[in-house]
């Protein structure tokens, strides 16, 4: 085993060397890499290599350094390995860097903002034809849909979700009779409270929130279990093997989206109703005169026009959940980036369309 790296400073006819010899690598390159470069800093120093056996691009660093500590320094004697390592290290630390990318000016970094929304607009029109297109061909044969796929989904979206809907449709029938209560007691009002309430959950907030929770739960696991067979390479198999993903994977899931989701919505708004008449009866109330209400200003239009938001809003989380898990990216960040987008997007997604719904009922004067 050879020696550690050392060096020795003595003169030779007036010239100052700086003899190594031994092995430099990085251990030894870092206790006398301060030393060498002090005695190299004074100037006119050879350093001397005919002693050193071998050397690493760390140790290699340090004669170039110690070289370039002072005019006059210079590097002599080195073996043909050693100068090869030296004149690679030397090569790499000359090579020109790379310039760092160019500061975007604001009217650039606008531009490639809208032209990367434009083409992830152009994908989601893409996704929905190709979706639609493979619906109308289900239609015509119907047996080429999986309905034991449609079960499962249906089981893992809606009847799993029964629970937690019940629940926070009941403490938001809470909520809001309370709420609504405090301020019309002053007006001797509370009365109405059924009216205002019944009427929100009917036609907003009953599809609003369960289309939050189908978002939360069902479109985010969407997109995991598809991108993490985009991950997988399980979709490019399928492909490869002739098999169209959007048949096998995405319809199933969204015709059990586009079903579930007016039953979590009449589930929530029911559990919702029946928190509001706990509190009138808590309020002195009694049930029949809640009923009378709700009978009186509830109309059929009322459940019907919420439930068929429900289901636009079910096909548009179950597509964008799918969107997001099959154009998963790869990398371990993949599957939950396609998650979080499958979330945000299906809950923008709903409040845009209930926005829209609310334009074309006012205009049909529903």
């Amino acid at each position: 085993m050879s020696d550690a790296a050392a060096f020795e400073t003595r003169d030779d006819g007036g010239a100052r060397v700086l003899a190594l010899s031994g092995r430099l690598d990085t251990g030894d390159a870092a206790e006398i890499w301060s030393r060498l470069v002090r005695e190299a800093a004074s100037g006119g120093a050879v350093i001397d290599l005919a002693r050193l056996e071998a050397v690493d691009t760390t140790g290699a660093t340090l004669l170039l350094v110690a070289e370039a500590a002072a005019p006059g320094n210079a590097i002599r004697n080195a073996s043909p390995r050693v100068a090869d390592v030296l004149a690679r290290v030397r090569t790499a630390r000359d090579a020109p860097q790379p310039k760092p990318p160019a500061r975007l000016g604001p009217l650039t970094l606008l531009g490639r903002m809208t032209w990367n929304a434009g083409r992830a607009g152009l994908d989601s029109v893409a996704f929905l034809g190709e979706l639609t297109l493979i619906a109308l061909g289900t239609l015509a044969r119907p047996w080429r849909l999986r309905f034991r796929e449609v079960l499962r989904h249906l089981d893992e979206a809606g009847t799993r979700a029964f629970p937690l809907t019940v629940l926070l449709g009941f403490l938001l029938g809470v909520i809001l009779a309370f709420q609504s209560a405090i301020p019309l007691r002053r007006f001797g009002a509370e009365i109405f409270v059924p009216n205002l309430v019944g009427i929100s959950l009917l036609r907003e907030l009953g599809p609003l929130m369960a289309g939050v929770i189908l978002s939360g739960r069902t479109g985010s696991a969407y997109a995991a279990e598809l991108g993490t067979m985009s991950v997988n390479e399980e979709v490019a198999a399928l492909r490869v093997m002739g098999i169209d993903p959007m048949a096998l994977l995405v319809l199933p899931r969204v015709l059990a989206g586009v079903i579930v989701m007016p039953v979590l919505s009449l589930l929530l708004t029911l559990a919702g109703l029946a928190g509001m008449a706990l509190i009138m009866g808590v309020f002195g109330f009694p049930l029949t005169t809640v009923l009378n209400q709700l009978s009186q200003w509830l109309e059929l239009t009322d459940l019907m026009g919420g439930l068929l938001k429900a289901c636009f809003f079910g096909l548009a989380i179950a597509a964008i959940g799918c969107r997001a898990g099959l154009g998963a990216g790869r990398g371990p960040r993949a599957v939950g980036d396609a998650a979080t987008g499958a979330v945000v997007g299906g809950i923008v997604s709903i409040i845009l369309l209930d926005g829209l719904f609310a334009v074309i009922y006012e205009r049909l004067g529903l």
